[in-house]
């Protein structure tokens, strides 16, 4: 079957090219209406900083190969079923899915590996799920206790998703750290009780001028290395940094010669292709997906969408988000 991808061809160079798929018994073909790109992990591709020799992600099978030029990416496609192999079970035809498929006209995929959409939840909300998932599965990693001060950095979708999220938790105070007062703005409709630039974050969270100093979970979700110095440095006694950035081929510089030693700071990654270890024996991937898709619902995730490109016209997507990061929040391609 013909069908159009997008693909990253050098950097800070994309193209939609024609090829074919061959769509096996047990599967269905999915006729794609909405993608979302992610701006974190396709910008280090676009830009060339991604690890070269590093798989695409051997954790969905519609991502083949490595990270090196020519490479098909994305994992936030939403569609329609058109057509059923013959080892298909029915009730699918017509079906509007969830896939963690690159950007592309149409593929073919098992039907275990496709979310159906809800039907109070529209495409374009849906094609955001990986941005909820993520902040489910940092939300997971961090441990919020009751009273603790946390600190985000970074009100970039799946900033602001985990803000959201960490908002329904009985908080002593949740802190946003963006550059952008736009994105400030957002982090504070979404739950934040203060929202500050990063070079107001110290006075935020030590504002109630008690006895305590620094706050319990920092969160380093901004995309960039300096920020994880920023993080620790916020930190107090026995605290725990989490960091769900992915810094490609950049390089962070951590000033660990202060305090960080002394007050037993803890830094730990935190990664949505796989599951803790000591979250293993309780969770599943289908558990924390149907937690995740529950916030999906009671999240007004379609206020992040700031830009809506038509497939064909995917390379200006990247241009807009490589050189006008501050105008563009959540940007979908459009299928017709």
């Amino acid at each position: 079957m013909n069908r159009r991808s997008l693909y990253f061809t050098a950097p800070y160079e994309t193209a939609v090219r024609p090829n074919t798929f061959s769509p096996d018994e047990d599967e269905v073909v999915v006729e794609t209406r909405i993608s979302a790109v992610s701006a974190g992990t396709e910008l280090l591709i676009y830009r060339g900083e991604a690890p070269s020799d590093l798989p695409a992600d051997a954790t969905i099978d519609a991502l083949d190969g490595d990270l090196s030029f020519p490479v098909r990416y994305g994992y936030a496609a939403v569609g329609e079923v058109v057509e059923t192999g013959a080892a298909v079970g029915g009730g699918w035809a017509g079906r509007h899915v969830f896939a963690f498929n690159p950007h592309e006209s149409r593929f073919s995929a098992r039907p275990g590996d496709l979310v159906p959409v809800p039907e109070t939840v529209s495409p374009a909300a849906m094609a955001l799920l990986p941005s909820v998932e993520t902040a489910t599965s940092l939300v997971l990693d961090g441990r919020p206790r009751i009273g603790e001060r946390v600190v985000v950095f970074g009100a970039g979708p799946v900033g602001l998703c985990t803000t959201a999220a960490l908002s329904a938790f009985p908080l002593d105070r949740l802190v946003a750290v963006d550059p952008l007062a736009d994105r400030r703005e957002r982090a504070l409709a979404l739950g934040a009780d203060e929202a500050v630039p990063p070079d107001s974050v110290a006075d935020a969270v030590d504002a109630d001028g008690d006895d305590r100093e620094g706050a319990d979970l920092v969160y380093e979700l901004s995309g960039r290395p300096e920020a994880l110095d920023d993080a620790v440095g916020v930190t107090g006694f026995d605290s725990r940094v989490v960091v769900g950035s992915w810094y490609g081929t950049k390089r962070a510089t951590l000033d660990l010669g202060g305090t960080f030693h002394r007050d037993r700071v803890s830094i730990e990654s935190s990664q949505v292709s796989t599951l803790a270890p000591d979250s293993r024996g309780r969770w599943t991937k289908t558990r924390r997906m149907g937690t995740a898709l529950d916030r999906l619902r009671a999240l007004e995730v379609g206020s992040l969408i700031t830009h809506r490109i038509p497939f064909d016209d995917a390379p200006d997507a990247y241009r807009l988000l490589d050189e006008r990061p501050d105008d563009a929040l959540q940007v979908l391609l459009t299928y017709q």
